[in-house]
């Protein structure tokens, strides 16, 4: 007995050390059932396939890098990322952040042996990555070089003949090629297929299918945050396609459930992944069930018998045979491999100078980067380090050791949007000082301004930003680990150009000298 409190106070010491997995949002209600949304966190424009009892969901990464992730369930509601199509894109323009341009809906498909990843980037055209397995390594092709084309999706027909249907930006069109049997090439120049601007407007990312000797296209319509789903379908490939609304927002709360992919499971159920417009989180991705009635699809809950469905908030969890372990995407990280985890991405493409995960084993190392702007300004700075808003309301802490070389260098926590606001350790002067900044987008100027600043003793210091629901963020520092003070002010978060908030980690020099300064980031904790 006299040995209990010395144990109690090891065992804290552990459970204080060790990394925290909190899952922040788990859809799986562990009843059979599920909760809406299966993925609360900005994985936008959402496709899915089935391959054997395996389920695979890609999303836009528009220029975060590395891009398109990669996500794997057994069950269509509990995920995890498995990896990404490319590393960076072989442009140079995107060595530089572009915000709202880079990949923009891509469609995931498996034909012959080999999963395929088709997307667009508005400027720069069409381009195809094809791997053997979908966790990489993808080989990435430009197939393209065009401007304007949007959401590419593929079918490869019963006659082997194969097809490419896209919109176009701003155009209210779909178009569809012809495309070698490879999925490779395009063969024609492609024809208009569908326009209806009255009762179908906006109409974009279609989604390609055949059934029962029908050619379905399910495309949303009517805009991004407060459309709906649409549903073509015609005998001929070329058309002509009829066209219906088979789910709307209806009485939910739910605003514009629309452009994902459809998947049938060995039982028979057919399943549609959508994404909703939540603002600073991004969009977030639905799980609803499908019914057919008179050959066409039914997503959701017909409330009112007419052929539309409706989002449901929590439903019967998909019949895939047996029950499958809870799964969430990855989000805290303890920095303990030599790859950087699934979770993270960077502004623009990388560059192995920005980081190491070596130089500390069990530690990420940013390196002190000349900003662009050379002051606070973020919008410009393409090595940041972040990962999406994973919840309604969670927690964010890191510990830093900050080893600056030059009078300005700054590190720490950010979350970042249009608007932004991070808590850092800088170098002036009088020292190291921690302070709270706030900024906004500016071509003309500098908009960060500071907050408050604190004096800190020693290099080292833990920081933290707790995220209310509805993206209220408040900053806070501890000098041992426990004890956390406020400072600043609250700050509401803001999304990005088409992507949610984000959080993260960064290290940045204003000097236009080469700097060897460094901050160390022993771990990156999530939770509620």
């Amino acid at each position: 007995m006299h040995n209990r409190p010395f144990a109690c106070l090891v065992l804290l010491l552990l459970l204080r050390a060790a990394p925290v997995h909190a899952q922040v949002w788990v859809p799986d209600l562990g009843n059979g059932g599920y909760r809406n949304p299966v993925l609360f966190a900005d994985y936008s424009d959402p496709d899915v396939i089935r391959v054997g009892d395996d389920f695979y969901l890609v999303a836009s990464s528009f220029t975060a890098m590395p891009g398109i992730p990669v996500l794997h369930s057994k069950d269509l509601v509990n995920w995890e990322i498995i990896g990404h199509v490319y590393d960076r894109l072989p442009l140079q323009k995107y060595d530089k952040p572009q915000h709202g341009d880079g990949s923009w809906a891509p469609t995931i498909r498996y034909h012959n042996g080999l999963f395929y990843v088709y997307f667009c980037t508005p400027y720069d055209g069409l381009w195809v990555a094809t791997a053997r397995n979908p966790a990489g390594p993808w080989e990435l092709e430009h197939m393209v070089d065009v401007a304007a084309w949007e959401d590419p999706s593929p079918l490869w027909d019963d006659d082997g003949n194969a097809y490419l249907v896209h919109s176009k930006l701003h155009a209210n069109v779909l178009y569809l090629h012809r495309m070698s049997p490879d999925g490779k090439h395009l063969l024609d120049d492609g024809r208009v297929i569908y326009e209806d601007t009255l009762h179908q407007p906006t109409i974009e990312g279609p989604k390609f299918l055949k059934k029962d000797g029908w050619y379905y296209i399910l495309a949303p319509a009517g805009g991004v945050s407060g459309g709906w789903q649409a549903a073509l379908r015609s005998k001929n490939v070329y058309g002509p396609y009829e066209a219906r609304t088979v789910m709307h927002q209806g009485g939910t709360p739910i605003n514009g459930p629309h452009q994902g992919g459809m998947v049938q499971l060995k039982s028979g159920e057919w399943w549609f992944m959508h994404f909703q417009d939540r603002g600073v989180y991004g969009r977030i991705v639905h799980l609803q069930p499908v019914t057919w009635k008179d050959g066409w699809p039914i997503i959701g809950h017909d409330v009112d018998g007419d052929g539309i469905g409706e989002p449901v908030p929590e439903w019967k969890k998909p019949d895939v045979g047996r029950t499958y372990p809870v799964r969430v995407p990855q989000t805290t990280d303890g920095f303990d491999s030599t790859r950087l985890g699934l979770q993270w991405q960077w502004e623009a493409n990388p560059r192995q100078a920005w980081y190491s995960l070596t130089a500390k084993p069990g530690s990420m190392r940013l390196y002190a980067v000349r900003n662009p702007s050379q002051h606070g300004n973020l919008w410009w700075v393409p090595n940041l380090l972040l990962q999406k808003f994973p919840a309604p309301a969670f927690t964010a802490t890191t510990r830093i050791s900050f080893h600056p070389e030059l009078e300005g260098e700054r590190g720490g926590l950010v979350v970042m949007g249009k608007e932004w606001a991070y808590l850092a350790m800088t170098k002036t002067t009088d020292g190291v000082r921690l302070g709270m900044y706030v900024g906004t987008y500016d071509r003309a100027r500098d908009g960060t301004r500071l907050v408050e600043q604190v004096p800190v003793p020693g290099d080292s210091c833990f920081l933290r930003v707790r995220v209310d629901e509805g993206g209220m963020s408040h900053f806070s520092y501890s000098l041992d680990g426990r004890d956390y003070r406020p400072i600043g002010e609250p700050f509401q978060a803001v999304e990005g150009t088409w992507i949610g908030a984000k959080v993260g980690i960064f290290d940045l020099s204003p000097s236009l000298a080469p700097s060897r300064g460094y901050a160390d980031f022993d771990w990156f904790r999530v939770a509620r």
